[in-house]
């Protein structure tokens, strides 16, 4: 599909809170379902300017069961318009897994993002969360990683079941460091205070258990004491599975001598070697 190069105006809104609507999408019920932000219709090649570089196609899948070629012009005409391209898919059909891949294909290839709503409501939800979100930081999102040193051996040692956050405190005032936790003993464990069997026993094994488990090593041996086993093979001999059977060179095969070897029947070998002889000739023909 071809995309036209030239790009259009940015529209900007009356207010930095609006969402341009596009006048074609007048009586589209999802305008009752935006709120929390403005809305206002402007001349734009998407359906929904939700910000200065995002534009939204709205499409119904019921409408394009109807009209499967209109969301490819829409596409058409968008160009290269904005950075943040989306189609809103208004999931309203029962068979809809073969349309969504279908769109999700044409979507990959002109650059959209694919969005899909089940309802008129959730539709507005996305596109008022947009707009809100327009000139947010995407800090918001991302993990927040701990630089603390207390913080990080709070978070290490409450991974470990039955610790909570004052036992980490315990544990820090009383040994002062993640090293020397690792070499506490049980019984130094258990004379803390809420140190139980059961919580000294999980600490422990934190430290100590490997992280490979016996079932996956007891498995791994028992493999490889299968392949090193001896096998007997169809003859009934017993050979190792890791060597490598010699085997004696197959004597050269003659047809002749299976020939002469052949019981004399009437008639038998000489017709042998007469439609030998006759196909010799045939093929010497063609070969000429």
């Amino acid at each position: 599909m071809a995309a036209s190069t030239k790009t259009p105006p940015v529209v900007i809104p009356a207010s930095a809170n609006n969402i341009v609507v596009n006048t074609s999408q007048r009586g589209n019920p999802v305008l009752e379902c935006i709120r929390n932000v403005g809305k206002e219709f402007g001349d734009i090649v998407a359906d929904y300017q939700v910000g200065r570089t995002t534009g939204v196609l709205f499409l119904s899948l019921k409408y394009h069961r109807l009209h499967p070629e209109y969301i490819h012009r829409r596409i058409e005409r968008l160009g290269i318009s904005y950075n943040l391209r989306i189609i809103l898919i208004l999931c309203d059909i029962s068979e809809h897994r073969e349309p969504i891949r279908e769109l999700t294909k044409a979507c990959l290839i002109n650059n959209l993002t694919v969005v899909v709503a089940f309802s008129f409501e959730e539709a507005g939800h996305y596109l008022t969360t947009y707009k809100q979100y327009e000139f947010k930081s995407p800090d918001l999102i991302k993990e927040r990683a701990e630089k603390d040193y207390h913080a990080i051996l709070r978070t290490t040692l409450t991974s470990i079941s039955k610790v909570n956050k004052t036992d980490v405190e315990t544990l820090r005032t009383s040994f002062g460091s993640f090293a020397n936790i690792s070499k506490a003993t049980p019984d130094q464990l258990q004379n803390l205070p809420g140190f139980g069997q059961v919580k000294v026993k999980n600490i422990r094994n934190a430290f100590e258990k490997p992280f490979r488990n016996q079932a996956t090593g007891s498995l791994s041996l028992l493999s490889s004491q299968a392949r090193s086993q001896t096998v007997p093979d169809n003859g009934g001999t017993v050979r190792n599975l890791h060597q490598t059977a010699t085997r004696e060179d197959s004597p050269v095969w003659d047809i002749e001598l299976d020939i002469d070897g052949m019981p004399d029947e009437p008639g038998v070998l000489a017709r042998i070697r007469k439609d030998d002889t006759k196909a010799f000739d045939l093929s010497s023909e063609g070969q000429q």
